[in-house]
C-alpha cells in the first residue's frame, strides 16, 4: 500500500478494503485531485467486502464491492453538484448522506463515528471553498498588498502635487531692491524763492516735506537738508 493511503487507517479503517480500493483510485483520479479522507463501512456482523466512501477535493466516490470483491462499482458526484451533506449518529454506527442538485438522494450507513464526523467537516470545507473562492487566500497576503498599493498612490499623489508647486513657484527668490527717485523740492508758483516767503509759508513748505518723509517719498537726508535750510530763513 502507498505511503500517502496509509493514513487512513486512524479510524478504525478496514485495512483489507483501503487496500482494495487504492490499487483502483491510481487509474480514478483526475489531474490534480487529491484523495481528501477515505471512510469505510463496519457492519455489526462480518463483512468481508464492505462499502466506502472516498472524498477528493473534486467530488465524492461511493464504492460498492461486487462480483465477491473482484469487481466494484463507483459512482461520483462532483462538488458543484452538491447542495448538502447530513451525519445521523446511531447506535451502530453514523449514516452519512448528501443531497444533489437533481434531486438525488445517497447515503451510506454504519460507517463508524469518528469516521463520519471527519467526512462531514471535509465535505462541508470543499463547500465552502466553492461558495467563497477567496476564502482560500490569505488575509494577510490581501492586507499586505493593499497597504502597498495604498503607498504607491499616496507617493504618486505626492510626486505630482511636488511637481506641481514647483512649477508654480520660481527656482530662485528674486531679490527686490527698492529705489525712491529722489524728489526735489518744487519752486511755487512764480519761482518765488525761501527768502522771499513769509514765516507761515516756511512753515506749511516744512510741513509738506514732513508728510513726503512720513509717506517714504523722501530720505531722512534729504528731509534734514530741507529742514535746515528752511529754518535758516525763519
Amino acid at each position: 500500500m502507498k505511503e500517502q493511503f496509509k493514513k487512513f487507517l486512524n479510524e478504525e479503517q478496514d485495512p483489507k478494503a483501503i487496500e482494495k480500493i487504492t490499487s483502483k483510485l491510481n487509474d480514478l483520479l483526475m489531474k490534480g485531485e487529491e484523495v481528501g479522507y477515505i471512510a469505510v463501512q463496519k457492519k455489526p456482523a462480518i463483512t468481508v467486502f464492505p462499502d466506502s466512501i472516498v472524498l477528493t477535493n473534486k467530488r465524492i466516490i461511493i464504492c460498492k464491492p461486487k462480483n465477491l470483491g473482484l469487481s466494484m462499482d463507483f459512482t461520483d458526484y462532483t462538488w458543484d453538484e452538491i447542495v448538502g451533506t447530513f451525519v445521523k449518529e446511531n447506535i451502530l454506527g453514523s449514516e452519512f448522506s448528501f443531497s444533489t442538485k437533481t434531486d438525488i438522494q445517497a447515503s451510506i450507513d454504519y460507517i463508524p463515528k469518528i469516521q463520519a464526523r471527519k467526512i462531514f467537516t471535509y465535505a462541508k470545507e470543499q463547500l465552502d471553498i466553492l461558495k467563497n473562492p477567496t476564502a482560500s487566500t490569505p488575509v494577510t497576503e490581501a492586507v499586505q498588498t493593499e497597504e502597498v498599493q495604498t503607498e504607491d498612490e499616496i507617493e504618486e499623489v505626492e510626486t505630482e502635487e511636488v511637481t506641481s508647486f514647483a512649477e508654480i513657484m520660481p527656482a530662485t527668490t528674486p531679490s527686490y531692491t527698492e529705489t525712491f527717485e529722489q524728489i526735489q523740492p518744487q519752486a511755487p508758483t512764480g519761482d518765488r524763492k525761501l527768502s522771499e516767503l513769509s514765516k507761515e509759508e516756511l512753515f506749511d513748505k516744512l510741513q509738506n516735506y514732513k508728510k513726503l518723509l512720513d509717506n517714504g517719498l523722501i530720505m531722512q537726508g534729504e528731509y534734514d537738508t530741507f529742514k535746515k535750510e528752511i529754518l535758516s530763513y525763519m
